[in-house]
């Protein structure tokens, strides 16, 4: 693997996608690592998170601010401040920011995927709310990602581990 020289400020305005609360930042993009790996920053709104999904891709999760509970694969759990969760290529996954604050994750997707175009296109995709589950789908479809159901939610029979 290559990886070019880079130095990411920061500066750059996110991709907002409101509907499900997210402001994504492409700190790391594929060409600067041969597509090995790009590197994005979420700041996740208070009780928000994607819809539950999967995809061939592995993620690896640092929570920098905040607390999530992570579903993957029917598993249930926590993760704080400070907190790494890698998820394996294939995994059903999904979580959401049980906190009242914005959350941040910085999240390492392997082998890379131009992160900027997927997610400038999932805005346009859930400009006026989530979409029906046949067009989000669709939209998945050009990207490999499966959306399996609704976003995890902290009242779905979770209890403080």
């Amino acid at each position: 693997m290559g990886v070019a020289f880079l130095h990411s400020r920061g500066t750059e305005m996110p991709i907002k996608i409101p509907a499900i609360g997210l402001d994504l930042f492409v700190r790391m993009p594929p060409d600067a690592s041969d597509g090995a790996v790009c590197i994005i920053e979420t700041i996740n709104a208070p009780n928000a998170g994607p819809p539950r999904h999967r995809h061939r891709e592995a993620e690896i999760f640092r929570v920098i601010e905040g607390r999530y509970l992570y579903e993957v694969d029917g598993r249930r759990f926590f993760a704080e401040e400070g907190d790494i969760v890698s998820i394996p290529g294939g995994a059903v996954h999904g979580f959401v920011n049980v906190t009242s604050q914005p959350a941040r994750q910085l999240v390492m997707i392997m082998p890379a995927f131009d992160a900027r175009r997927f997610f400038t296109e999932l805005g346009q995709i859930m400009e006026h709310g989530l979409p029906d589950p046949a067009r989000l789908n669709a939209f998945g479809q050009r990207w490999n990602v499966e959306f399996l159901g609704p976003p995890v939610r902290a009242t779905d029979g979770t209890r403080e581990p």
